[in-house]
């Protein structure tokens, strides 16, 4: 389970201090599906940040299994357990798809079973285990390969900072049926940043994110017909997909 306490995040520039994340609480219980949704720059890649280790909070504390995570890295937290993928997944060169599955999963897989991930996101193994993970690869193979990398990882959370950013109409439908996929065989909790109507429309519960504050809060059912059917939650949320896709 994460818990987050009174988490507080602010940045510092010419114009002095902004405050990101204000005094946020959330807990995200085991075997969970949860969209964190709102408007840009209402601060929701910012709480992955948190949630990952990338930023530390300047106030509050970071749960995670009862174990105080607030102050440590990005390794440390990955150790105990909490994977994160990128908005742009990082491209290696001269690093192998197989190497980098091998690499998640910690072990010396054999290349057919480091082929069963890809398999899981609904690639053709064969055709991409040998693969350099660098720019011959489109933005939808990428998130792809990236998905099967946390599978291989098998951790207890899985955050995925706007997985359908950068990619085309045939390459989301397909990411949404691997997300689908996933929520059906992993044995923990996965957290989207996302404000994508498809993808809002798998999640156990949402959470909406607005100027540093969480303004709604439940289970899909009760917090998505709010979002969709009042004009100014829409706009809130900037009606999902204003400059990205809609399903």
């Amino acid at each position: 389970m994460l818990t987050l306490e009174n988490v507080s995040f602010e940045v510092h520039d010419d114009k002095g201090q902004k405050e990101i994340i204000k005094h946020i609480n959330l807990t995200v219980d085991d075997h969970r599906f949860v969209v964190i949704t709102g408007p840009n720059g209402g601060g929701k890649s910012t709480l992955a940040k948190l949630i990952a280790g990338i930023e530390q909070p300047g106030e509050g504390k970071i749960w995670f299994d009862g174990v105080d995570i607030t102050h440590k890295s990005i390794t440390e937290r990955a150790n105990l357990g909490i994977s994160f993928a990128f908005q742009q997944p990082v491209r290696f060169k001269g690093i192998q798809v197989l190497d980098l599955i091998r690499l998640a999963a910690k072990k010396n897989l054999t290349p057919v079973e480091a082929c069963q991930y890809l398999s899981e996101v609904g690639l053709c193994a064969r055709d991409y285990i040998n693969r350099e993970v660098n720019a011959s690869l489109s933005g939808g193979e990428l998130k792809r390969i990236e998905i099967a990398t946390v599978l291989a990882r098998a951790t207890k959370m899985s955050v995925f900072d706007e997985p359908e950013a950068g990619i085309d109409l045939w390459s989301f439908q397909n990411l949404i049926q691997v997300f689908e996929h996933m929520r059906q065989v992993t044995d923990g909790s996965i957290l989207i940043i996302s404000h994508q109507e498809r993808i809002l429309n798998i999640a156990d519960e949402i959470v909406v994110i607005a100027d540093g504050q969480i303004t709604a809060q439940g289970p899909r059912e009760e917090v998505l017909p709010t979002l969709l059917g009042t004009p100014s939650a829409v706009d809130a949320c900037e009606k999902f997909s204003r400059g990205g896709v809609r399903a």
